[in-house]
């Protein structure tokens, strides 16, 4: 494994681990444990994570924000957790087609999968209406369909709690609580989520063969005349296996939620989403921004005969006026016998990211 210690500061972090464990986190110089990020070696393929300057990956800081991912109480009746929309078995997203919020209300989406974000320099949602993992974190507490609790109730429980002021504390060198303190811990521990051994990726380091099946499987995500994925999703030098960008893939002629289009305002963008990573596919479904599709046949399906014209759908799905790209039988459980190869099972039963 490829280790990045992320420190704050060189000469801090020699002084701090001179100190006892005992060391008093209200004292002055006390400063938290950078936190080594372990990644997987077909990350070597990349650059390195994009970690914010003013939220540097520390020990504590990740700690908190696990036990907040995994804590209720940031929901208005003390029922729902971050963990609740995005379950570790599931690669972090939900089994339910539309998430469901405390007050039994669907929302309009599908949650998407929590890994790898902290290779994701763009906007975050399906139509990227947060510009930061930080400003994300926060949205789903206020919103009145998901969490819905007002912060300020939030960080008052919090505060009143035995254990969050001086888990604060040991973080942030404050035991004053607020929220984009709640968001930065957060999203510390988010952005430990690192998936990136599957079967695949074990291939492409020389440490199994693959099957005949999921061989040919990525022959035709790689050809444009037949899978033609890649301009979306990526490639082998990309393990990540999304673009990060917005897409019109033909699910509809006209559109109920606009997507990207409800962020920009643009018509040119309405109806498109962006590009989900290819990994953990065994896990996460049902697929799409409205889970449309409960399983990865029905979604091959949508591209092979499936796709719908619209105003604003993209060039790369040239096949459109052909409904699709036309796969066989054979051809589509290849490609889908590939598809599960990206799927990592030590990321979902990582202890690490696990409650």
């Amino acid at each position: 494994m490829k280790k990045y210690v992320l420190s704050i500061a060189v000469l801090t972090v020699l002084l701090f681990v001179s100190c006892s464990d005992d060391s008093n986190p209200d004292e002055p110089g006390y400063e938290p444990i950078p936190y080594t990020l372990e990644l997987p070696p077909i990350f070597d393929r990349i650059n390195p994570p994009s970690i914010p300057s003013d939220n540097p990956l520390t020990e504590e800081g990740v700690a908190l924000g696990k036990k907040l991912f995994f804590d209720p109480i940031l929901s208005g009746d003390n029922t729902l957790a971050c963990a609740g929309c995005h379950k570790p078995a599931n690669a972090f997203t939900d089994d339910a087609t539309l998430s469901i919020g405390i007050d039994g209300e669907e929302g309009i989406r599908n949650s998407m999968p929590l890994f790898n974000l902290a290779w994701n320099t763009n906007d975050f949602f399906w139509d990227g209406a947060a510009n930061t993992l930080e400003k994300q974190v926060l949205e789903p507490v206020a919103n009145p369909v998901e969490m819905h609790e007002d912060w300020e109730n939030a960080v008052a429980e919090l505060s009143a709690h035995p254990q969050y002021p001086e888990m604060f504390s040991k973080a942030f060198g404050t035991s004053s609580i607020d929220r984009d303190q709640v968001a930065k811990a957060i999203a510390q521990f988010m952005r430990t989520m690192v998936s990136g051994n599957s079967r695949f990726d074990k291939y492409l380091l020389g440490e199994l063969e693959l099957t005949e099946s999921e061989l040919n499987g990525f022959d035709i995500f790689m050809d444009e005349d037949r899978g033609d994925c890649f301009h979306c999703h990526g490639n082998p030098f990309n393990p990540l296996w999304t673009d990060n960008q917005y897409h019109n893939n033909g699910l509809d002629e006209t559109f109920d939620d606009r997507g990207r289009g409800l962020v920009t305002g643009d018509p040119m963008d309405f109806g498109k989403f962006r590009s989900p990573s290819l990994r953990n596919l065994a896990y996460t479904a049902p697929y799409m921004h409205d889970g449309r599709f409960e399983t990865l046949d029905e979604v091959i399906d949508h591209y092979s005969e499936g796709l719908v014209y619209s105003e604003t759908i993209d060039p790369l799905m040239k096949a459109v006026a052909e409904g699709g790209v036309q796969l066989t039988t054979e051809q589509k459980e290849d490609l889908k016998a590939f598809l599960l190869s990206l799927s990592d099972p030590s990321f979902i039963n990582n202890p690490d990211f696990q409650n």
